[in-house]
């Protein structure tokens, strides 16, 4: 998608060290008063009302206007995902227990990238927020955009997982939870502002600010992927350097700069959605920029595999984690 159609006007500059105070006196991330594990028997009304989650928790779920039926076990995730293919319950769970305990052990999980008065000004707002899943300290960051069609936001399985692997390398991870329903310009308005926040409030979160990488899956590829080529202040964040590294699985975003960050990219051959040609065709022009592509398609696989655990993608997270490794500097 051309540049003009996701240009956004600027964001209001915001203090985002105030908001992270603001957030811990308003108890919007209350510290777990229990470190009890979810299980995939659990039900949604369990994490819906788990301690560690308390005041965000309708957020871990992928979306906004749906009531949910609080009885649905957890086993039956894959249903709220109707773009989504091979959900693996038993990984969401592990990865939503990973946070428990950072929870537990009085971590904060869950920050706002938006300031109380922004979200006043447009209450859609409230929607958005960064879940924080720590590596090593100082170490670089990675921003997660997880797909849905702009519809919902599926971190249970494009964001969570991804997080928790990628921490196995020692990275820092971020998912975002990003506006849906009014399209491509406001997500990524989203991402560049959670962005912005993260440089800014880089030494309280305990991160480096070189060489951060983007990831994106679906809906999520396209917003990690125009940043990529056209940087954060493009849709209205700070004036910051472009990502070390572009990871983007099954999209149709075909849109290229002249300039392109190394980009590591997976598609299924059987991606009803997407078609695997335009992938390769961006790839190739990707390339043709001068830019360092790694490209995957795995056989057998739809649109939607997420980590793709138990299929022929399997691993594709710790290949493109060594990638993203290779760039930074």
């Amino acid at each position: 998608m051309a540049l003009s159609v996701f240009m956004a006007t600027s964001l209001v500059e915001t203090n985002e060290c105030d908001a992270l105070a603001s957030d811990e006196k308003s108890g919007s991330v209350a510290p777990a008063r229990s470190g009890e594990h979810l299980q995939t028997n659990s039900q949604i009304r369990d994490l819906l009302n788990h301690p560690a989650f308390s005041g965000y928790a309708r957020l871990l779920l992928p979306w906004d206007d749906r009531h949910y039926d609080e009885s649905m076990p957890l086993s039956q995730l894959g249903t709220l995902l109707p773009y989504h293919s091979h959900v693996d319950p038993e990984i969401a769970v592990q990865a939503l227990n990973r946070m428990v305990d950072d929870a537990s052990h009085g971590n904060t999980v869950f920050y706002n990238f938006y300031t109380e008065t922004e979200k006043q000004a447009q209450p859609s707002k409230i929607n958005t927020g960064l879940f924080f899943f720590r590596g090593k300290p100082g170490a670089p960051f990675a921003v997660i955009a997880p797909g849905g069609g702009f519809s919902y936001v599926a971190s249970v399985h494009e964001g969570f997982p991804y997080a928790m692997e990628i921490n196995k390398a020692g990275y820092n991870a971020f998912v975002l939870k990003y506006r849906v329903g009014p399209g491509g310009m406001v997500a990524t308005r989203d991402l560049a502002a959670a962005i912005s926040f993260i440089f800014r409030n880089a030494q309280t979160l305990g991160v480096s600010t070189q060489s951060y990488s983007l990831w994106g899956s679906s809906a999520g590829a396209r917003m990690a992927a125009s940043i990529g080529s056209h940087g954060v202040a493009s849709f209205g964040g700070d004036t910051l350097p472009k990502p070390a590294t572009v990871v983007m699985a099954y999209t149709g975003h075909s849109d290229c700069a002249t300039e392109e960050p190394p980009t590591f990219v997976v598609v299924g051959e059987q991606d009803g959605i997407v078609s695997p040609v335009v992938m390769e065709r961006r790839v190739a022009e990707l390339r043709k920029a001068g830019a360092e592509v790694e490209f995957h398609r795995y056989p057998g696989l739809g649109h939607g595999f997420g980590p793709g655990n138990g299929t022929r993608a399997e691993g594709w997270i710790e290949l493109a984690t060594r990638f993203w490794g290779k760039q930074i500097k």
